[in-house]
């Protein structure tokens, strides 16, 4: 499962952002989000990780770097993590067009989201 993206969530976005600003050389993009901005951070051009708030639908995930691993049916996966003697911390939802993901804790209680590609009809 590559790694397909990183994301921080956490109560103050706005020092987190800045904090990786000026640590990694992060530029932040500011990523609307209904009444607030969430950021994504960008390096060398290309965007690399989400800065967020923990609000909406970011309220229930938690403070850490959250890698999002790709796979290629997420219910499959989230069978296999409880099979296995994992967690579903947070159920199936869109993020963004195409994209379905669910955040879970392996056996040894660290948290990781789980995302596949949506194929349109």
């Amino acid at each position: 499962m590559p790694i397909a993206w990183l994301d921080l969530t956490v109560e103050d976005a706005g020092t987190v952002r800045d904090f990786y600003a000026a640590v990694a050389g992060w530029t932040p993009e500011p990523v609307p989000m209904g009444g607030y901005d969430d950021y994504s951070m960008v390096a060398g051009g290309e965007p690399v990780a989400g800065i967020c708030h923990a609000r909406g639908g970011n309220a229930d995930l938690p403070p850490v770097w959250l890698p999002y691993f790709e796979v290629a049916s997420l219910d499959e996966s989230l069978a296999a993590v409880q099979a296995l003697g994992g967690e579903v911390l947070v159920q199936p939802r869109a993020a963004g067009a195409g994209v379905r993901y669910a955040v879970v804790r392996d056996p040894g209680g660290a948290a990781a989201a789980l995302a596949e590609t949506v194929q349109s009809a």
